[in-house]
């Protein structure tokens, strides 16, 4: 799934080579915003043109596509054999990630942008004592309907609603019990995932376009007065907040165990201190980078508006390769097996890896 997880942390296992080179590229025509997930030696994502596609991550050879039927830019989770995706026309899919053939469809009030994400209930004993329930998997997606909607992974049916006060446009994140996602009503959301109740709502100050990355009882997430934000959960109140020029933040972080990595539209990729949100470097690209980067051990790979994808050193920033590609680089990469796939608004996917010794 994009951003590597529940917790949404958008960091990739493994290690990427200081230098990448083009492997393969596909084109579907429309622009690629759809963030890219790499499953079972399978690459999937959703594109303008109204399809969903699985490509082989060998080669890029198309294995299938599915008819949505509107734009998706939505990115797919990849689980349990199924791909969950959202559409422009607010429909949540279920495709079987084997044959690309539906499985489900959910319908919301409106379009969904951000990635659905996932969550177990523990099972236990029935009313049988003798008989134990199993463990249901539930799926969560963000739409423009102002809704959080909880649906059951397995029949596509609505298990809770919970409605916000504007767009939900980013992804909601999971951890502890809890799921929290910033709106376009200005409000950072902590809701029970037990019963989908609100815990606590923490204001922001502005809209947050972007999904929020949760690591160790934290929130972390940009908004669009210019701020980058840490919020306490259990305290319910900021711990910090990183400004630094007069520019939206649409991208979502990275968090490591003592950095946060985020891009902004001030052209910066920024790295700062996770404790109290310092800067420790940034580097400069030639366009806004909505792009959220993602973190491979000592490297960060990100896109850019300028039409480029980076490789910088986590370590000081310093830029280690570039590819041009010519048109805004929007969508997020995903990294595996030391690879780099990312979409891109010419319309392409690209992957990027060390290439044959």
């Amino acid at each position: 799934m994009s951003r590597g997880g529940p917790s949404l942390v958008g960091v990739a296992e493994g290690a990427l080579p200081p230098k990448l080179l083009l492997l393969w590229s596909f084109s579907t025509g429309k622009p690629v915003k759809s963030s890219p997930a790499i499953q079972n030696k399978r690459v999937f994502f959703g594109s303008a043109d109204g399809n969903v596609y699985a490509l082989e991550m060998a080669d890029g050879k198309k294995a299938w596509s599915f008819a949505a039927g509107a734009p998706v830019e939505s990115s797919p989770l990849v689980l349990d054999d199924k791909v969950y995706i959202g559409s422009d026309d607010g429909l949540l899919f279920a495709i079987d990630a084997g044959t690309g053939k539906q499985v489900w469809k959910y319908k919301t009030g409106e379009k969904i942008l951000g990635g659905p994400n996932w969550f177990k209930t523990p099972g236990g004993p029935s009313t049988n004592a003798d008989i134990k329930t199993p463990d249901r998997t539930l799926i969560l997606v963000g739409s423009y309907d102002f809704k959080l909607h909880c649906v059951d992974a397995k029949s596509g049916e609505a298990v809770w609603t919970y409605e916000s006060g504007n767009y939900i446009n980013g992804s909601p994140a999971i951890a502890e019990g809890r799921t929290v996602f910033g709106g376009c009503d200005a409000l950072l959301h902590v809701i029970s995932l037990a019963d989908g109740k609100q815990e606590k709502e923490v204001e922001a100050g502005a809209y947050i376009a972007g999904s929020v990355a949760l690591s160790d009882g934290r929130a972390y997430f940009g908004q669009f007065e210019n701020e980058f934000l840490c919020v306490d959960l259990k305290e319910g109140k900021q711990a910090w907040t990183f400004r630094d020029r007069n520019f939206p933040y649409f991208s979502s972080p990275a968090v490591t165990r003592d950095r946060v990595v985020f891009g902004g539209r001030d052209k910066l990729l920024h790295c700062v201190k996770k404790e109290d949100g310092s800067s420790i470097w940034s580097y400069a690209t030639r366009g806004k980078v909505d792009s959220s980067p993602v973190i491979c051990g000592d490297k960060v790979v990100v896109g850019s508006d300028d039409g480029r994808v980076y490789l910088v050193a986590l370590n000081d920033g310093k830029e280690l390769w570039s590819y041009e590609i010519g048109r805004p680089v929007g969508s997020s990469p995903a990294v595996a097996g030391g690879k780099v796939v990312i979409g891109a608004d010419d319309g392409s996917i690209y992957c990027f890896g060390e290439g044959a010794k």
